[in-house]
């Protein structure tokens, strides 16, 4: 049976975001998700709120939309039905990657049927997903469409990881990565990359191999870094830590929509396996290094540095940028090479002057809550 991909308008966007739930004793993750979300429950609000694998996560998705500014006004307008009941509780919520000192064994799994079917299948795996991450969602008139952009967009994932960056820390310890978050999703067999296939059928043959073979039941069971989504009629990208305020969420689908534009008007290049014979290493450098890694182009074999990359991306997608209305998100991500400085960089600065990394938990929750 194949798999039907819904048309969706080219270049619209929704995001969901994955958010920490904190006790404002002490700032460690908190189990409040049952409470906090009867409370949501009980009134009417913009987007979806719902749980995650874990009782201490939440997670937050706008609706579709085409003007980043629209899908910004949406995300705060449920980041003030969110604080207002976590207040009623006494709880705070936070973006950022990963909680800096949270320990995987005090977590609980939420009280739903695939959560313990996922805890059931990977064991302790399943609670050190207590990791907070960003999707963007780009949508796609066809199933084609679909594999040729998430192949062209594999090769620009480093970006969206070093500008997302924001879990330095790790169970009480530096890291040394600026985003550690994805180190515990490489630990899932069925992450990585999708296979290089060229249409939407050939993608269905495989599917229906590894549904044959009993390795997937569904499209979920992919934990790829960036995927189809067939029912949505969209690409996901999933590769983002949680930012540390909203307006950075809006800015990434910003700049994911104005480079799907670029890709699929000017086609700059064709999908070529050497993008994934050097994904790997693209990959782990923007992880390790954030806005300082190392690039190697596969088109050009070149290596130069990632900030120089975007650079030269942000200008290609400048012209599309301005005729999608979000000019002032792509000047947001400019700056942001301009500074260097992520929100990994940001926390450790203020653990530096802080020198404590509940008071780092606090400063990151009060830095989400601020208009």
């Amino acid at each position: 049976m194949s798999l039907e991909f819904t048309h969706s308008d080219a270049f619209t966007m929704g995001v969901e975001l994955e958010l920490m739930i904190l006790s404002t004793h002490d700032w460690d993750l908190m189990r409040g998700a049952g409470d906090l979300l009867a409370l949501i429950g009980k009134q009417e609000h913009p987007g979806e709120i719902k749980p995650e694998i874990t009782e201490s996560m939440i997670e937050i998705s706008t609706s579709v939309h085409t003007d980043y500014r629209d899908m910004l006004t949406e995300l705060l307008g449920i980041r003030t039905v969110l604080l207002a009941q976590a207040q009623r509780l006494n709880l705070a919520i936070a973006g950022g990657g990963a909680h800096p000192f949270q320990h995987w064994s005090d977590q609980r799994i939420f009280p739903k049927e695939r959560f313990f079917h996922l805890h059931e299948m990977y064991g302790y795996l399943a609670k050190q997903f207590t990791v907070f991450g960003q999707h963007i969602h780009i949508g796609v008139a066809s199933g084609d469409d679909a594999v040729y952009l998430t192949h062209m967009m594999s090769r620009y994932i480093p970006h969206f990881i070093a500008l997302s960056a924001s879990s330095p820390y790790f169970q009480g310890t530096d890291t040394a990565f600026d985003s550690s978050r994805l180190n515990n999703i490489n630990a899932f067999p069925l992450s990585g990359t999708m296979p290089f296939v060229a249409d939407w059928a050939e993608f269905n043959d495989y599917f229906d191999s590894m549904r044959d073979l009993k390795v997937v039941e569904s499209m979920k069971d992919f934990y790829w870094d960036i995927r189809p989504k067939p029912e949505f009629g969209t690409i996901e990208i999933r590769v983002c830590d949680t930012p540390l305020t909203v307006h950075k969420a809006a800015m990434l689908g910003a700049y994911a929509q104005a480079l799907a534009r670029h890709l699929m008007l000017d086609r700059p290049r064709i999908p070529s396996q050497d993008t994934y014979r050097v994904y790997s290493f693209n990959r782990f450098t923007a992880c390790r290094y954030g806005l300082e890694a190392g690039f190697i182009d596969a088109h050009s074999r070149e290596r130069r540095s990632l900030k120089e990359d975007m650079a030269k991306t942000v200008a290609a997608v400048a012209p599309h940028a301005a005729a999608l209305g979000s000019a002032d998100a792509i000047a947001a991500v400019a700056l942001i090479l301009e500074t260097g400085q992520n929100d990994s960089g940001w926390l450790r600065e203020v653990f530096r002057k802080t020198g404590a990394l509940s008071d780092v938990v606090r400063l990151q929750s009060g830095r989400w809550a601020a208009e």
